[in-house]
């Protein structure tokens, strides 16, 4: 039966959701990051990491969510592959800025911990997905 849909809307919304929250998760960690350089004696070598990985992490979500939304609209298994993997790398990412950026405050821990939960929902709908499409 090649008539049935097999995308997910689940993962859809969530892709959308994701890329909305994310443009508040950028912005706001950025600006806890300059907060934290003029409240705090931030060492210089230790800033630059620290917004490099934010900028890494932001660079990686445009073709992460490209590919998720790409792969599940055309219910094709690569892209969504692809965009499984760089989702891997932004865990990485936000892993490091939850746990050993210079200043870690309250709200880094919950902004980082959203957006965990939220890959990890995403991954496993991906998963889910790519098995859908290649059975």
């Amino acid at each position: 039966n090649n008539t049935s849909q097999l995308s997910s809307l689940p993962l859809q919304i969530l892709l959308y959701v994701n890329g909305v929250y994310y443009t508040f998760y950028f912005l706001a960690t950025l600006a806890m990051i300059i907060y934290k350089s003029q409240v705090f004696s931030y060492p210089d070598d230790f800033l630059a990491p620290d917004l490099a990985v934010l900028f890494l992490m932001a660079i990686l979500e445009v073709p992460r969510l490209y590919l998720g939304f790409k792969g599940n609209l055309t219910e094709a298994e690569a892209p969504l592959g692809l965009s499984l993997g760089l989702t891997v790398g932004s865990v990485v990412l936000c892993v490091y800025l939850l746990l050993w950026q210079t200043y870690v405050l309250w709200a880094d821990v919950l902004l980082n911990a959203v957006l965990l939960s939220a890959y990890g929902l995403e991954s496993g709908l991906k998963v889910t997905a790519i098995a859908a499409f290649v059975s």
